[in-house]
């Protein structure tokens, strides 16, 4: 059954050789916010020959950053820290994309370079905890809101990120517009109650993942250019009431700009890493939306080596991206497709730290 991840996928401009993708995991293990040579030896781990790994979120700027030893794309170090890893990546086969993040109100005044506010739609503050850049749990700030006058800043700091990106040696981008961060607080009512031009309406709370959609692809090009939505998520305080009327707008809009992928959070994993969270009575965003994306689909969800080919195989998705399973098993790709148990991961070293939980899963023998 697993044959069908197995397949060859056109994507762009390479044609991908399977369909078992790495999810964008945050590990933070990029000391003072540059990759380094772990980062490279633990992307290259997961490398395989027309394989794709989506690197980890990463700040398109210092005011989008929101957790401890994160890597950015906005300095020439990260550049060429980043460029360490693609090459590292390229050597090995793969293809790799890199993950554009604004984290906006989830963040903390310590992760700002002014010691100022996190910023976000509205001065709306989100519930629960985050990371402050001592790594302290720390409660989440009321966010300064936005003036419009700033957002064609954050457009555009995104389109650089993306330039940037290009120039580590990437092969493309992924826009992160999901998860309760940047983008998603100001598509969701109950973190935008803005009432001008990015507020109220859908097509309104929807225009800065569309401006930033636009810029970037302005810059890259389309065929470069894919973007990571969670439309029943809840992670970081977000959540929509109904979704279904806000993200077919979204995602038929997306599908005029003809972006290489569309990749979808299933809700149940949407917890961000903190928790297993698996929530069955919600439907697959995949199935839901699968008919106005004409493109690549990727899902990732809690999948298994059971349920990922059916996904494809049913049609709802093109590829299937691992995260958890792929932290622990930098061979997954290889055991999925002999019938090799999987390592358990262990959860207490997803964040932080060195090599231990990072670098040293063993892969199967040769």
């Amino acid at each position: 059954m697993t044959e069908t991840l197995f397949s060859p996928l056109k994507l762009g401009a390479v044609t991908l050789q399977h369909r078992i993708v790495l999810a964008p995991l945050t590990r933070m293990r990029a000391a003072g916010n540059v990759p380094g040579p772990m980062n490279a030896e633990y992307y290259a781990q997961r490398s395989t020959p027309g394989g794709l790994l989506i690197a980890e979120a990463t700040p398109v700027s210092w005011q989008g950053h929101g957790h401890p030893n994160v890597p950015g794309i906005h300095t020439a170090e990260q550049i060429a820290g980043w460029k360490t890893v693609t090459d590292a990546v390229h050597a090995k086969g793969g293809v790799i994309y890199l993950q554009l993040w604004h984290t906006g109100r989830v963040s903390h005044s310590s992760h700002q370079q002014d010691g100022g506010l996190p910023v976000g739609p509205s001065a709306i503050k989100a519930d629960g905890m985050t990371i402050s850049a001592e790594f302290k749990p720390v409660p989440y700030e009321t966010p300064r809101a936005l003036d419009i006058a700033e957002i064609p800043g954050i457009v555009a700091s995104f389109r650089q990120a993306a330039a940037n990106a290009i120039a580590a040696g990437f092969d493309g981008v992924e826009i992160h517009g999901a998860n309760g961060y940047l983008l998603e607080q100001f598509l969701y009512s109950r973190s935008n109650t803005r009432a001008d031009a990015y507020g109220g309406s859908i097509e309104n709370r929807s225009r800065l993942h569309l401006e930033i959609t636009d810029a970037v692809v302005a810059e890259i090009g389309a065929a470069r250019t894919g973007i990571r939505l969670s439309p029943w998520g809840i992670a970081n305080d977000s959540f929509e009431d109904d979704p279904v009327p806000l993200f077919t707008y979204l995602v038929a809009e997306l599908a005029k700009r003809d972006l290489v992928y569309l990749h979808f959070i299933e809700p149940r994993a949407s917890g961000t890493g903190k928790a297993d969270i698996f929530r069955a009575e919600q439907p697959s965003a995949a199935a839901v939306f699968r008919n106005l994306w004409p493109n690549v689909l990727i899902d990732a969800g809690g999948f298994t080596r059971e349920t990922a080919p059916e996904a494809v195989e049913s049609g709802r998705a093109d590829a299937v991206a691992f995260g958890r399973f792929f932290i622990s098993n930098p061979d997954l790709v290889r055991r999925i497709q002999i019938g090799a148990e999987f390592t358990p991961y262990h959860r207490p070293t997803f964040y932080g730290g060195g090599a231990e939980g990072y670098t040293d899963y063993p892969p199967l023998p040769d």
